[in-house]
């Protein structure tokens, strides 16, 4: 219960100060509101939902279902709650009420306007079972992340450091100095796991979860092993399959998906798992300073990591097309992430080093020769930008958000 109303004082406290970094998504979310009846925001708890609803969507009632009377209003009465706000308003947390969506299909087609009702939640998958039941053809997903590197390097410039980021993460609350990374974190697993965890699935073991959330971030950036998993947490594989759709559906983790074509059988085709905010990983890992993260075996993976989901929270916020994958063979060659852009594959090898070696090439040229394309990028922590052999780009960490 102290992590809950610690949570409870963070949102009060978001709510209440004026966030000053521009969110990329302000925008698209004002041009879906136009084209659709109603706009889903989906995405983790604390990632800005809130914020973006009320700074967007200002001239709309705002109503949390997190307030237990409210919530209890909803669910006795759902016609009669929503003819409160026949005229449109932002519903919070509304896979709390599922039993309202029915009532809100009912409310949206009478009217026929767009840009009638505003709906979020940081339950991914309760909220996509709810929509594609009763709301779809009628809602348009925007999916909010935490911060991205290029919205902090709007609001601060180029001045922090990758183990800046590795260490605090991309939490507003956190960037915004409301509380410390040490403390935040923690609290945030702690009430995710104590709360979200039971709504999605009854899982009655939190302690075996917690032990599964941890061995899960030992394995950020490898290819996932469900039997090992299984093995060293205790259960079967089963189980493991349905606790790591928790994560992704609470947007804790995601699986980069391996490329791959059927003319080629020696194409491993097991996912990836990485987390989305690189600072919530290296506090699971017990990684609580620059000195501790900088020291790690798991430096290279963490960097790895963070690279990958930059890229990823950048597709999102400017509703880029096109996939993200990686590709190994059983031999053992591999290409951390392969890009789909424009019709074309780019091959992208990262690195966690200041300088390039030839060395660092050799998986990019083994792409080529693969697939007979030419370019391709070297991410690492390089600060000026560089072409390479056979069209290869040397891209700085910092400029991965125009990757």
């Amino acid at each position: 219960m102290e992590s809950i109303l610690i949570l409870h004082i963070f949102e009060l406290l978001e709510s209440i100060l004026e966030i000053m970094i521009k969110r990329l998504l302000f925008e698209e979310a004002e041009i879906t509101a136009r084209e659709f009846k109603i706009v889903a925001i989906t995405g983790p708890r604390q990632s800005g939902k809130t914020t973006l609803c009320k700074h967007v969507f200002k001239n709309k009632p705002y109503v949390s279902f997190e307030d237990l009377d409210i919530m209890e209003e909803a669910e006795s009465s759902p016609r009669s709650f929503i003819n409160k706000y026949k005229d449109g308003a932002v519903f919070d947390e509304i896979q709390r009420v599922p039993g309202l969506f029915n009532y809100l299909q009912t409310q949206v087609d009478k009217v026929g306007r767009n840009n009638q009702y505003v709906i979020s939640g940081s339950n991914n998958f309760l909220l996509q079972q709810s929509i594609s039941q009763s709301l779809a053809g009628r809602a348009a997903y925007i999916e909010l992340l935490p911060l991205s590197l290029l919205e902090l390097q709007e609001h601060w410039g180029n001045t922090k450091s990758p183990v800046f980021y590795m260490m605090n993460g991309f939490y507003p609350s956190i960037i915004t100095k409301q509380s410390s990374a040490e403390r935040w974190l923690p609290n945030y697993l702690k009430t995710y796991i104590e709360r979200d965890v039971r709504m999605i699935r009854n899982i009655e073991n939190l302690n075996l979860f917690s032990k599964f959330v941890k061995l899960a971030a030992a394995r950020s950036g490898q290819i996932l092993n469900v039997n090992n998993l299984a093995n060293e947490t205790g259960v079967d594989n089963k189980t493991i399959s349905a606790w790591i759709s928790v994560l992704e559906s609470s947007y804790i983790v995601y699986r980069l998906q391996p490329y791959y074509n059927s003319f080629n059988k020696r194409i491993i085709k097991s996912p990836k798992l990485y987390f989305y905010d690189v600072g919530l990983l290296c506090n699971i890992l017990g990684l609580n300073s620059e000195t501790a993260i900088k020291n790690s075996n798991m430096y290279g993976a963490i960097f790895e990591n963070l690279v990958i989901s930059e890229i990823k929270k950048n597709r999102f916020n400017k509703n880029q097309n096109g996939e993200l994958y990686y590709l190994r063979d059983s031999t053992g060659n591999e290409v951390d992430l392969v890009l789909e852009k424009d019709g074309n594959l780019i091959p992208v090898e990262i690195k966690s080093s200041a300088k390039y070696k030839s060395s660092d090439l050799k998986n990019l040229k083994w792409f080529q020769r693969l697939y007979r394309i030419e370019g391709g990028m070297l991410i690492n922590q390089s600060t000026e930008n560089q072409e390479l052999e056979d069209g290869i780009m040397n891209i700085g960490w910092a400029e991965v958000a125009n990757v």
